[in-house]
């Protein structure tokens, strides 16, 4: 009896890591198939080289986003006792110590004080929206390659469409080997620019959001700065 439950769960094991074997080779069959064909061959080397990219991009800008997030809650306070005991120099060299946007956006403002407020004001300005473009490098592509992805997916899609329709218009008899390949480049493709689409596009709202709340901060510490400059002197 035991021996026979031991035959019984090796066969149930066995029928199981053969399914999960068919399936892997089933996936890997359709990929091969689609890339047979040269123009589905060529849209999944243009995916894969967009979503390894964006995969680059959303790295380097997420690792870029965290330096620039990095704040020191004393440091605006710092520089407003400094400017307020008359240590201009001494403030300006604590700003080129800070490694953050809104160090240097208030650099370039405390380089300007001894002209108008106006000045100023627009220094400050102009130096945060070059920040602000800093750290938006390269979000365009992941913004290009959540809507371009999925399109490119579709021109695989219509591609093999045409392809199995023409295969088929000179068979007197449904023959599934003629027109398999056309519609497996049709299906990969669009799987495979779906996912590089989300991708991109999940990618590229986070990081957006990241962008807000760093904006926000430079935002709140150039007013909190302007407002010290229009506080008036006892």
């Amino acid at each position: 009896m035991f021996l026979l439950q031991a035959v019984e769960e090796v066969t149930t094991a066995s029928t199981a890591g053969a399914e999960e074997n068919f399936k892997e080779v089933a996936i890997w069959q359709a990929v091969l198939d689609a890339t047979s064909d040269f123009m589905g061959l060529v849209i999944m080397i243009v995916l894969a080289v967009m979503s390894v990219y964006a995969v680059y991009v959303f790295v380097e800008r997420l690792l870029a986003l965290r330096r620039a997030s990095e704040n020191d809650p004393t440091f605006l306070n710092r520089v407003k006792d400094l400017l307020s005991e008359g240590k201009v120099d001494d403030a300006k060299n604590l700003c080129l110590r800070t490694d953050s946007p809104s160090a240097r956006m208030l650099e370039k403002g405390i380089s300007r004080l001894g002209k108008s407020v106006d000045i100023v004001a627009t220094t400050i300005d102009n130096t945060g929206k070059l920040e602000i473009s800093r750290l938006e490098q390269r979000l365009s592509f992941l913004a290009t390659a959540a809507g371009a992805a999925p399109m490119i997916g579709f021109l695989g899609t219509t591609l093999g469409m045409v392809k199995t329709f023409n295969a088929m218009k000179n068979l007197d008899s449904l023959d599934l080997g003629t027109i398999a390949p056309g519609i497996m480049t049709a299906m990969v493709t669009t799987v495979a620019g779906l996912i590089v689409g989300i991708i991109a596009y999940m990618g590229y709202n986070y990081l957006v959001s990241k962008i807000s709340k760093v904006v926000y901060r430079m935002e709140n510490d150039a007013m909190e700065f302007m407002d010290l400059l229009h506080k008036p002197t006892k």
